[in-house]
Formats: structure tokens, C-alpha cells, sequence
């Protein structure tokens, strides 16, 4: 009698690319001769079945409820104390989004409290499917989940080639148009990049007195400011010395735009949104930085913002823009834990090459990996 003849995993995947009427009939034909057992001594050690959704599965996240003394479910937005986190929502993104939005309930004393607003591509076809993802994951959120559909092309044609893919898409310049996309309820804001995980009480960072200011984040004073920005900009007098006349510091310390605190209302009436993209324009006609929507916030607002404790944005820990390499945590206590940089933390442990840090970020992953269909 001849040796089975075994049908393996990459065969098994071979049959299900091929065309529907075709692969049905491949498939079909493999299960009577299984049925016929023992005639042709086909044996099939795994067979995965195609995904029918694009996205990864997530576990349903626990409830958590408010504690003693957390402010009463009704009433206005101020007598319920209502914290209100705006996050983008992107495919490539969701598994961070999930444990940045798990890591906050988890933490805060008043989880009931918290409201989200994430912004996602109007162009987006799937962009349904992510809002359902957070609603299945987050189930208890119910009406505290809000999804609004951010256009693109307000800010395409800005846009100008940086040092990674990553940082020129869309989206990534949504943060920029919050005040004009939030209804007029929301009077204050914390926007989070959806590469953090929060492990202290989120409404400290987002009571944080803003004293006058427009936006609050921690200040990085002993940064090399002058790096965010090419010679051209630093040789043009004009341009340079305008940029940051009045400011505390000249230059001004750097702040990191994946975690501010925002007023609202003073975006609006300050006229915010134009002048981040009036920069813009002068990028694109000169060359004056290499990265995304950071050089223009920094522009702006460098200078002229409220410090908070760096403790709310342990930063840089996905390495640098280029290599991604590990980095450790800064000295000091840590209330959130930011994966800015090119190496994400879901990525590096798939592949089973994890920096240290990475490990911290695991208990919050609420991706559910997949199990085959068939196995030996």
C-alpha cells in the first residue's frame, strides 16, 4: 500500500486562493476521498478556512463601574464629570486603539464617566467595521462611544513627504481638526495616539489646570529643538525669529502631540486650526521639517503651553522613526506609557522579537489570536 499522502497547511491555503467555483470544487473533491477512507490514503493535517473579516477578533472586554464617589450618571456633562477622550480609529492601528481604551477604563476610578470620540476616514469602507469592533469589544460603553467621519481631502493636498509612510496619512492629521469635528458639548478634550496605554487615573491629566492656555502636555526642555527642523528654516531669519517671537523660551521646549489636553473652545476662537495649516503651506513651498503633523503644532503652540508632569507621557518607546530601535523608560514614575516611534509593540512581540518594554504593554492586548479549523 502506498505512503498517505498528506495535504498540508500551505496546499490547504493554495486551494482556498484559488477562484470560488474553483476552489469549491477542489475542496469538495478532497472531502469524499476522505470519505472513502483508507482508498487513497489521504491523511490532512490542518486545514485553515479563509478569515471572512479583514480585521482581528478581540475579547470582550469586563464591565467596570463607577466607584464611591464618582460623580451621578445624570445631569450635564460638568455635574457628571464626564472625561472625554478623542482617538483616530485605523486598521492598522485597532489592536493598539483596543488596549489604549482597556487600559483607561481599567484605571480610572469612574469608568461609567468616560466618553470617546474617535475619528475615522470618511473614505474609509471600513470604517463601519472598526466602530463595530470597539461596540463589540466595549459593549457596557453603549452611547459613550462616538464615531465621526473625518474628510481627507481638508487636509491632502497639505501634506508633504516625511521621514515614514506612517507619518503622511490623513488621519494622522485629524488631531489638527478636533475643534471643528467634536459637537459643541465637548468644551475640553484629552487626545491620545492609539500607541499608549494609561495606568493611572485618567482624570488627573484631564482636570489639569490649562491657566489661560490653549493646550496642555509635558515640556521636554532638554531636547535638541533645532532637530525638528531643516537649516533652510533655522537660516531664514525671518522665518525662524517670526516663528517664535514672545515665546518663554526661544528656542522653545518640545512637546509630544500624541497626548494633549485641549480647550476646545479656545481652538475655535483662536483661529488654531488656520495657523497650524498656514504652516503647512510654508512646508510645502520650502521644506522647513521632515516629519508629519508635529513641526506645525510646534510652530504654533511650542512655548505656549501648559507643562504637566512628564510622568503623563513616557514617549519614544517604539524607537526611532527610521530603525525603531529599543529604548528603556525614562527615570520617574510613570502614569502613561507611549509607543511613539516606528516599532509598535503588537508587531514586535508577533514576531517574536519583543523590546522589554513591549512586556508592559501585553496585559492590556485584548487581541484574540486564530485558532485553526481542523487539526491533526
Amino acid at each position: 500500500m502506498a505512503p498517505p499522502t498528506t495535504v498540508s497547511a500551505s496546499t490547504a491555503s493554495l486551494i482556498w486562493s484559488l477562484s470560488p467555483s474553483l476552489s469549491l470544487v477542489v475542496a469538495t473533491s478532497v472531502a469524499l476521498l476522505l470519505m472513502l477512507g483508507g482508498v487513497s490514503g489521504i491523511r490532512v493535517d490542518v486545514i485553515r478556512l479563509p478569515s471572512a473579516s479583514p480585521f482581528p477578533a478581540f475579547r470582550e472586554a469586563p464591565a467596570f463601574r463607577n466607584g464611591d464617589g464618582c460623580p451621578p450618571a445624570r445631569g450635564s456633562a460638568a455635574e457628571r464629570g464626564r472625561v472625554d477622550v478623542a482617538m483616530t480609529l485605523d486598521a492598522n492601528y485597532l489592536r493598539g486603539t483596543m488596549a489604549a481604551v482597556f487600559s483607561i477604563l481599567q484605571h480610572t476610578a469612574c469608568p461609567e464617566s468616560v466618553a470617546f470620540h474617535f475619528l475615522a476616514a470618511r473614505s474609509d469602507p471600513d470604517a463601519g467595521d472598526l466602530a463595530a469592533a470597539i461596540r463589540a469589544t466595549f459593549p457596557y460603553l453603549g452611547a459613550a462611544v462616538s464615531v465621526y467621519r473625518f474628510d481627507p481631502s481638508r487636509v491632502r493636498g497639505r501634506i508633504s513627504r516625511s521621514v515614514r509612510r506612517a507619518l503622511d496619512q490623513p488621519l494622522n492629521y485629524a488631531r489638527v481638526y478636533l475643534a471643528d469635528t467634536l459637537p459643541a458639548g465637548v468644551r475640553r478634550v484629552l487626545y491620545l495616539d492609539s500607541d499608549v496605554v494609561v495606568v493611572d487615573d485618567v482624570r488627573k491629566l484631564w482636570s489639569v489646570d490649562l491657566a489661560g492656555h490653549v493646550v496642555a502636555a509635558p515640556e521636554y526642555c532638554h531636547a535638541n529643538f533645532t532637530k525638528y527642523f531643516t537649516d533652510a528654516f533655522w537660516s531664514d531669519g525671518e522665518l525662524s525669529g517670526g516663528a517664535f517671537r514672545g515665546r518663554r523660551r526661544r528656542p522653545p521646549c518640545y512637546f509630544n502631540t500624541g497626548v494633549m489636553v485641549m480647550d476646545v473652545g479656545r481652538w475655535r476662537d483662536g483661529g488654531y486650526t488656520r495657523r497650524v495649516e498656514e504652516w503647512m503651506a510654508v512646508q510645502k513651498r520650502r521644506r522647513i521639517y521632515h516629519l508629519g503633523s508635529l513641526p506645525p503644532f510646534l510652530l504654533v503652540l511650542a512655548g505656549d503651553i501648559k507643562a504637566v508632569d512628564h510622568r503623563w507621557n513616557q514617549h519614544g518607546l517604539g524607537g526611532d522613526n527610521a530603525e525603531g530601535k529599543c529604548r528603556s523608560l525614562h527615570p520617574g514614575p510613570v502614569s502613561l506609557l507611549h509607543w511613539s516611534g516606528k516599532g509598535k509593540p503588537w508587531l514586535r512581540l508577533d514576531s517574536r522579537k519583543p523590546c522589554a518594554v513591549d512586556y508592559l504593554w501585553a496585559p492590556y492586548d485584548l487581541y484574540k489570536a486564530a485558532v485553526p479549523a481542523l487539526e491533526e
